[in-house]
């Protein structure tokens, strides 16, 4: 079938529902097996250690390899590349749900995680080329919908597959929409330009070995021993560090380098990268405190808890849309200050709100959170990606999806850390209501400590931004 010239009004939305489904797909992976953990154990015979690999196999494999595809889609072909992601994304998926033993279901997310590295960082990516400059804003808005519903849909959608379907059926539900979003990437994606025989030895081997083995330890370091920092640990963060130094070192030496030096030399980009991993600590803090906090503290029940939950997905159906045009209409880069400033208010309104009014107070507290995160996702998504070239499309939006990976990751361990301090226990799943809601107040009174951190390196950028009186040159 012959693929029509993206450009044409009526191709955008749906080359824009290929990109969306893409990223629903991939985040929804992220979350959805934590739900599955006990059943797992129970269905293989395994400890909790054991069966917590099934969530950090797919985060370890999107965390290293995120960059490296992001890379490759620049210079072998996004089309080319995105379209093998979903392919390898939808085939995995089936083999996870196919998988007689543990150690084949690990080794099926994988491959799972290697297809969902893929569609990440190439989304954003192929945005500069299917929608107007002046339209950027409404598609990050849009694909960042995606990602927070994908992300924070999976535990209250598990819940429901497996009560009713049984473990296998949260993989096998990626098979009817991979191959969708196959079929519409496919028709209405904008044909390759690049000749990957011309441009393949371009790529950055040994920097890309030396990136994924830094943050493959960055990640285990963070990750491992469930909140407990021991030795192994530390010996993990100094691999991550050494290897970071290599790393850079490496890109100074070769002529095609994974990642451009010099694009760090404007502090716009770092600002973006540094803010979003701080907002996606925060985020990931609602998805491991939360839960508890309505269940141990509140006493609400799995249903209720899953309804409660997902009340930040319904915020986000509408919320990242309306972020987007928003962003087109006022600017990137007043809107990420905007945005932060609701997330502190949000932040600081669960650390309070939950122990006055119960239930209504923290739903209440998410209403404020939610949409100020989705309109700093669209508005630092739209600032770093609205002017960066061609050739360096796929890797730039695989740094901001690293950087949004390495919160969530950093923010599961370290404010889960935080948490279980606060509370006074080891253990949180024995804690009391009362300490459990101790531990809710001074977590997200840290969390608000993080926003506002994110909102100081946000407004310096702004204004380092306007003193150089070049707007059209600042990413940010």
């Amino acid at each position: 079938m012959p693929k029509l010239p993206v450009s044409q009004p009526r191709q955008i939305p749906w080359a824009l529902a290929a990109l969306s489904l893409s990223m629903l797909l991939s985040s929804l992976g992220t979350s959805i097996a934590n739900v599955a953990l006990p059943t797992l154990a129970e269905v293989f015979g395994a400890s909790f250690q054991q069966v917590q690999w099934v969530v950090l196999t797919y985060l370890l494999a999107i965390t290293t390899l995120i960059v490296s595809v992001g890379r490759l889609g620049d210079i072998f072909g996004r089309r080319r590349l995105l379209l093998s992601g979903i392919m390898v994304f939808t085939i995995a998926s089936v083999l996870c749900a196919a998988a007689p033993t543990l150690d084949l279901l690990l080794a099926a997310r994988v491959a799972q995680g290697l297809g969902a590295a893929t569609m990440m960082a190439l989304t954003m990516a192929f945005v500069a080329e299917i929608v107007p400059k002046d339209r950027t804003g409404r598609a990050m808005g849009l694909l960042g919908t995606m990602s927070a519903v994908g992300t924070m849909l999976g535990p209250s959608l598990s819940g429901v597959l497996i009560g009713g379907f049984g473990w296998r059926s949260i993989f096998l539900v990626n098979l009817p929409l991979g191959i969708l979003a196959f079929v519409l990437a496919q028709h209405h994606l904008p044909t390759d330009r690049q000749n990957p025989k011309t441009h393949l030895a371009r790529f950055d081997s040994i920097g890309t070995l030396l990136l994924a083995l830094s943050l493959a330890a960055y990640a285990l370091a963070t990750t491992l021993g469930r909140g407990h920092f021991g030795v192994l640990n530390m010996a993990l963060l100094l691999a991550a560090a050494i290897g970071s130094g290599l790393f850079v070192y490496s890109q100074t030496q070769v002529a095609s380098p994974l990642v451009r030096l010099a694009a760090f030399r404007d502090p716009a980009l770092g600002a973006s990268l540094a803010i979003n991993v701080l907002v996606a600590t925060v985020m990931a803090t609602t998805f491991v405190v939360g839960p508890f906090y309505l269940s141990k503290s509140l006493g609400l029940g799995a249903t209720a808890v899953g309804m409660v939950m997902a009340v930040g997905p319904a915020i986000s159906i509408v919320g990242g849309v309306l972020a987007g045009r928003v962003v087109d209409r006022w600017g990137a880069a007043p809107m990420v200050v905007v945005g932060l400033v609701a997330m502190v208010t949000g932040a600081a309104a669960l650390s309070l709100l939950p122990a006055m009014f119960g239930v209504v107070g923290y739903v209440v507290a998410i209403a404020i959170l939610t949409p100020g995160y989705q309109l700093f996702q669209a508005a630092n998504n739209t600032a770093v990606m609205v002017d960066v070239s061609a050739d360096q499309r796929g890797v730039i939006s695989g740094l901001l999806s690293l950087s949004r990976n390495l919160g969530l990751i950093t923010g599961a361990s370290v404010m889960g850390a935080v948490f279980a301090f606060a509370a006074g226990t080891t253990d949180i799943t024995t804690a009391s209501p009362e300490s459990v809601a101790a531990g809710l107040r001074t977590t997200f009174a840290v969390a608000a400590l993080l926003v506002t951190a994110a909102l100081a390196i946000a407004v310096a950028s702004y204004r380092r931004a306007e003193t150089k009186k070049a707007p059209g040159q600042a990413l940010f």
